[in-house]
């Protein structure tokens, strides 16, 4: 396991980490997330990815419970939450200083630890003035309840002007954000954000680097019922790789599933690895239902020296989607 700068700070991220989403309290309970956190923590990940809208903080709770039995130093470790998704009331939505400051607060408690890492907004909020969003975040660093505080899913432009404002104010920018990042996911990462990088000195904690397990190849034949694509909830999901366009680009898995077999790679590997050459991505989040599920993806870091450049070429060939502002580099 190597290790990365999240952006421009000194925080330094495991270049694979474990997320929470769809999995914990969903699809795994107490005793598998104590084993794939454990599998994850012995194999070098130091940064576990949660929010306050997974399973309704069902997953922090599993997660705090999980550390504690652990009982890490906290100094080895790194999480974070999410606010934005918290429920159904006026104010339990959003990012207004209530519900960040709410959120905030309820989600230390879930996870038992008397700080977060790491702060997301989960998504941007136009109904809240970004003064107030930023002033908040940075308050809450001011009391040491977080120490970094970041985006996820945001535009370049709502970046910028964060950070404008936060600049402005003299208080703490954003440090991260967390965008999707894929074969099939690429226009933020590769293109919106090309210009943000450097003035704003933000790192990407990228998720879904498998399309939600399309990656895997195991859709090729059809959907497995115990897949998550079946899984009570997520019928969007499903419908979306059931569409004429869901249906186009498990094609091209095919195609890359017989390249990564040629070039002596597991397509997952193959998908993971091309995520982690981007120079830009600080690390590549991974989910996993299982131990063995986890241990397998971590094994894509012994082939990396197979990730070549003519590969990649190879890659950018069946894909086609490059970013229109890029196709010049």
């Amino acid at each position: 396991m190597e290790y990365r700068r999240l952006g421009k700070s000194g925080l330094r991220l495991s270049e694979f980490s474990l997320g929470s989403w769809v999995t914990f309290s969903k699809q795994v309970h107490e005793s598998e997330a104590l084993k794939l956190m454990t599998t994850a923590y012995d194999s070098g990940i130091n940064f576990f990815d949660n929010a306050e809208g997974y399973e309704a903080g069902n997953s922090e709770v599993l997660m705090g419970k999980a550390l504690k039995k652990l009982g890490w130093s906290r100094d080895s470790f790194v999480i974070s939450s999410k606010v934005f998704f918290g429920g159904s009331k006026p104010n339990q939505r959003g990012l207004s200083r209530k519900h960040i400051f709410d959120a905030c607060h309820a989600a230390l408690k879930r996870l038992q630890v008397d700080y977060l890492d790491l702060y997301f907004c989960h998504r941007p909020d136009v109904d809240t003035p970004i003064e107030e969003t930023v002033r908040a975040m940075h308050d809450l660093i001011q009391q040491g309840k977080v120490l970094y505080w970041g985006t996820s899913e945001w535009s370049g432009q709502q970046i910028t002007e964060a950070w404008s404002v936060a600049r402005d104010l003299k208080i703490t920018p954003p440090t991260m954000e967390q965008p999707q990042y894929n074969f099939f996911e690429r226009n933020k990462v590769e293109g919106d954000y090309l210009p943000v990088y450097n003035l704003v000195g933000i790192g990407t904690t990228i998720w879904s680097p498998l399309a939600s397990g399309i990656l895997t190849g195991k859709y090729n034949k059809g959907i497995p019922d115990d897949s998550r694509l079946n899984l009570p909830g997520y019928e969007w999901l499903k419908a979306e790789w059931q569409s004429a366009q869901g249906r186009d680009k498990l094609t091209k898995v095919e195609k890359l599933a017989a390249l990564a077999d040629k070039s002596g790679l597991q397509i997952h590997h193959m998908a993971l690895l091309w995520c982690l050459s981007n120079p830009h991505v600080s690390t590549v989040i991974l989910g996993a239902s299982r131990q063995s599920q986890l241990v397998d993806n971590l094994a894509a870091l012994d082939s990396r020296k197979l990730m070549t450049d003519s590969l990649k070429v190879e890659i950018e060939q069946i894909l086609n989607n490059k970013p229109e502002g890029l196709k010049h580099y």
